[in-house]
């Protein structure tokens, strides 16, 4: 009897291990919530809710995308740092999360060690714009503005440390030109006021200025990336445009989970998450946004913020930048 008792419990002892195996094995087998530090609209939401529909296509599982706007996406940053590290909690991350290691003086995270990559995204060009009123045709055409009237000039963004600000400081520097920085709350207001002439440009997130550029109220001198975007083919790169050879920057998106969360949960997010970026119509859908999408693995992530964290220190150490 005392055998057959030790079998049973033995038993039991054995089938939930099955059980815990079997639940590995079928990740996902619940809901999981991507965290989106950024409003409904914003790039960075449409591309967590594009590619969390196709998530839910593939698993079975709803995905739920959690807006939490705020402090260039520190708030949802340290939230997803105090998530349990099941893969059930993830985050898209913009450039600003490397930004965000030097700008602030301190952070309720650590940006390296708190966070594990899971792939690249997508990285989106801007579009340098003028008024039309400026008469301005070229890249060199501001610049020689710029340095014959030093602190003069003014240029938007759509807030400190914001992509488009970093995008401007680099300019700065590739130009050898002094300029005066305006920052505003966001996007509409930065490209409202060069319509209007408050400000003489402004590196503007591509999708917030097609239409303008198309209807004449806004000209396009040249996108930030190495390459041409198809949005906008007609349109130079600043390195064609402004005779500054290797000029190239973007705005990127990444996935990103709680440090601890499991090696096999890891990697077959990231293999899935790339089979959905390989898909034709998530790319057409991107493309719309301006989006060239670009997976990796965890690793080679991993390294790529690593290196954005220490390019993005450096110029904001140069342009004497700091949020308290």
């Amino acid at each position: 009897m005392l055998k057959i008792g030790a079998l049973i419990v033995v038993a039991g002892m054995v089938l939930p291990a099955a059980g815990a195996v079997h639940a590995q094995e079928q990740y996902p087998n619940k809901p999981i919530r991507i965290l989106v530090g950024f409003t409904p609209g914003s790039v960075t939401d449409l591309l967590a809710r594009a590619v969390g529909q196709k998530l839910t296509e593939s698993s079975g599982q709803p995905i739920v995308v959690d807006n939490r706007p705020g402090a260039g996406g520190v708030i949802a940053s340290d939230i997803l740092k105090g998530a349990t590290p099941d893969g059930y909690t993830l985050m898209v991350a913009s450039s600003g999360h490397a930004v965000n290691a030097s700008l602030y003086s301190k952070l309720p995270y650590d940006t390296l060690k708190d966070f594990a990559g899971i792939t690249f995204l997508a990285d989106v060009p801007n579009v340098l714009v003028v008024s039309p009123a400026l008469g301005l045709k070229s890249v060199r055409d501001l610049i020689s503005l710029a340095k014959s009237k030093p602190g003069q000039i003014n240029y938007g963004s759509a807030g400190v440390g914001s992509g488009t600000h970093m995008n401007g400081e680099v300019f700065i520097i590739a130009a050898g030109i002094k300029v005066v920085h305006v920052p505003y709350k966001g996007s509409p207001e930065a490209i409202n006021n060069v319509i209007g002439g408050s400000v003489q440009y402004y590196f503007a997130p591509i999708t917030g200025v097609v239409s303008l550029i198309k209807a004449g109220r806004l000209t396009g001198l040249a996108v930030s990336t190495k390459d041409r975007s198809p949005v906008l083919p007609d349109i130079p790169s600043v390195a064609e445009s402004g005779g500054l050879p290797g000029f190239d920057y973007s705005v990127w998106y990444g996935m990103l989970a709680p440090a601890k969360i499991p090696k096999h949960v890891k990697g077959k997010l990231a293999q899935e998450i790339a089979r959905i970026l390989g898909l034709p119509d998530m790319k057409e859908r991107m493309l719309t946004q301006g989006a060239t999408l670009r997976p990796t693995s965890p690793e080679e992530f991993d390294a790529f913020i690593e290196d954005e964290v220490v390019r993005m220190a450096k110029i904001i150490k140069g342009a004497g930048i700091r949020v308290q």
